[in-house]
């Protein structure tokens, strides 16, 4: 059995309208939200063996305040360039590669490619990952390699509380 966190970027500042899309960090509303979703992933007891994040601030500072809420070392949080502009065929590689030892896994990045992620792997659809979103689904396998379309049953889906 296979878990895997699809975790969308809490919400980001446009205080700084100069700043580079990649450089955006997270607002006030943002910071509580990452916080708010670590401390329930530390309530369900979710233990991500790795976490693969995109190298954007937004997505690091999301990765960072999850991973202080369960314990998770931040200098084991894989930064990987490919999830910031990447389709579902890479997220699939990224997925498939993950050393089978790791029973969970929590992918931090974007949309609109978490959500078309989620929907193609998933047995069930949905409209939209919002900002600092959980779409966690689970696979009846062994191996991160047979990740295939319809493969995935969603064991829950959180949205954030405003």
């Amino acid at each position: 059995m296979k878990t895997l966190y699809l975790v969308r970027h809490a919400k980001s500042s446009w205080k700084y309208p100069d700043l580079d899309d990649f450089e955006r960090p997270l607002n006030n509303r943002g910071r509580r939200n990452a916080i708010s979703t670590g401390e329930f992933f530390n309530k369900i007891k979710a233990s991500p063996g790795l976490i693969i994040s995109s190298p954007a601030t937004r997505a690091a500072m999301t990765s960072r305040l999850i991973a202080a809420a369960i314990d998770y070392p931040f200098e084991r949080i894989q930064y990987n360039e490919t999830i910031y502009s990447s389709g579902i065929e890479a997220l699939m590689h990224i997925a498939g590669n993950i050393n089978n030892e790791i029973k969970e896994a929590m992918l931090i990045g974007h949309n609109h490619v978490f959500t078309d992620f989620a929907n193609y792997i998933s047995n069930q659809r949905i409209g939209n990952i919002p900002t600092c979103g959980v779409f966690c689904v689970e696979f009846d396998f062994s191996s991160w390699s047979k990740i295939a379309e319809n493969r995935g049953v969603l064991k829950f889906f959180k949205i954030p509380e405003n």
